[in-house]
């Protein structure tokens, strides 16, 4: 099985989350809306559908959707 293209990684200690596309840094995420914009920025039009669907994110460390310090 291969990994999905986009991880979310675990929140930092001061918060936010960092999220990478295959390997490149996007951004440090403090919502959601943090993330669909960096994936909007990446090409992905359809970036908020794509948050909870594996094949495409996966969130590393902590809950998914959150993004309160660690």
């Amino acid at each position: 099985m291969t990994s999905a293209p986009i991880v979310v990684h675990p929140p930092s200690r001061t918060g936010g989350r960092r999220v990478t596309a295959r390997g490149q840094i996007l951004g440090l995420a403090h919502a959601d809306g943090d993330v669909v914009e960096f994936l909007r920025r990446a090409g992905l039009a359809d970036a908020e559908t794509l948050l909870d669907d594996p094949a495409w994110v996966t969130w590393r460390g902590g809950r998914a959707h959150h993004y309160e310090a660690a």
